[in-house]
């Protein structure tokens, strides 16, 4: 959880509905226009869709309008409309993020910010610091429900492990040389897909800042993968530690000179130095990244026997199956909950032309 993913991934959700039946023959007060949908009782309004919507979209460069803002606010209301199922879920299993819990996590949070930096980047996503609190509640919440129903009882066995290296063999035949890394980017430009980006460095100046940070904790012997979760802004790894993966010899050859050049250099568990990312045609300053070199293989068969390709192996069983189980475990709980989404059948009334 950081700074900007918590305003898309967990959202505000308040007040109870009660349902009045006028009468028989009148059936049931539909709500206002102010309420996007009803999850087992509970309102979600219209305000809320509309305020991480305007978080969603500041800062780019072209306007959202149109079939594209609808889109976008049909998918911010179901994340608010699962949110709240899981919510209703943790408080009948006791699982409910503690006072403490949130606490802490926010302080993770604004570490590469003072405080009035930091309350700047509240006041630019238009939320207050209850806002982000309460995301935050809801994030760390989630993530317990999660574990508690799905990931903990996702058992990988030696005999999977068998099967999958017996049936992929020629995958672990290496042609040449792989290196597992990870890293810490910090961009210095907005987002191009105008994505919600963890903590956003604003310029060249706020990009380098940040890094220089990030480095310096890492320089004190603080572990990698957490600070690549407060300071990276990479949002399709920084909640995992900041891992690219695994990464061919011939693949990191095109990439710049400067990151390759570092890379080839580093030992297992070694870190770059600050790389300056620049546009190879302006030569203008994109980003920053930290490069982590977590482990190189040679090039030839590996066999099970080797202990990383046995936890290769289990990795990616254990997260396929995790991604599987989480979504079935979503609909699941999403067929139990009762959901009224009067905005979605407002876009259907209106033929898809809502203002």
């Amino acid at each position: 959880m950081n700074l900007n993913s918590g305003f898309r991934k967990t959202l505000v959700l308040c007040a109870s509905l009660a349902i009045v039946a006028l009468s028989v023959s009148c059936g049931m007060k539909h709500p206002g226009d102010d309420v996007a949908a009803i999850v087992d009782g509970q309102k979600i309004y219209r305000a809320d869709v509309e305020k991480y919507f305007e978080n969603q979209t500041a800062g780019s460069n072209q306007a959202v309008s149109g079939e594209q803002a609808t889109s976008m606010r049909l998918s911010i209301l179901r994340t608010l409309i699962e949110n709240q199922i899981l919510m209703h879920r943790a408080e009948k299993l006791g699982l409910l993020a503690t006072d403490e819990e949130v606490d802490k996590r926010l302080n993770e949070i604004k570490s590469p910010w003072s405080s009035e930096e930091f309350q700047q980047r509240l006041q630019e996503r238009k939320l207050s610091l209850d806002d982000f609190k309460r995301d935050i509640r809801r994030a760390l919440t989630a993530d317990k429900v999660v574990h508690k129903e799905v990931t903990s009882k996702i058992s990988v066995t030696s005999q999977d492990i068998s099967g999958y290296y017996t049936q992929h063999k020629a995958e672990y035949n290496l042609i040449e040389p792989r290196f597992h890394i990870a890293h810490i980017l910090v961009t210095a430009v907005p987002d191009p897909q105008g994505r919600d980006i963890p903590n956003k460095a604003r310029n060249e100046a706020d990009a380098r800042k940040k890094i220089q940070t990030a480095l310096a904790h890492l320089e004190a012997g603080e572990d990698f993968s957490t600070l690549a979760m407060t300071y990276s802004e990479d949002g399709a790894n920084s909640s995992n530690g900041g891992d690219i993966g695994i990464v061919p010899e011939s693949a990191l050859k095109q990439t710049d000179a400067a990151t390759r050049e570092a890379v080839m250099k580093l030992k297992p568990g070694q870190h770059t130095p600050v790389i300056t990312l620049a546009n190879p045609a302006s030569r203008q300053v994109v980003g920053f990244q930290i490069v982590k070199l977590l482990a190189a293989e040679p090039a030839g068969q590996r066999d099970l026997s080797d202990p990383r390709v046995e936890q290769e192996i289990r990795t990616n069983l254990q997260d396929r199956r995790e991604q599987l189980l989480k979504a079935a475990y979503l609909e699941t709980v999403r067929d139990e909950a009762k959901v009224e989404n009067y905005y979605a059948q407002h876009v259907l009334d209106q033929n898809g032309v809502v203002q």
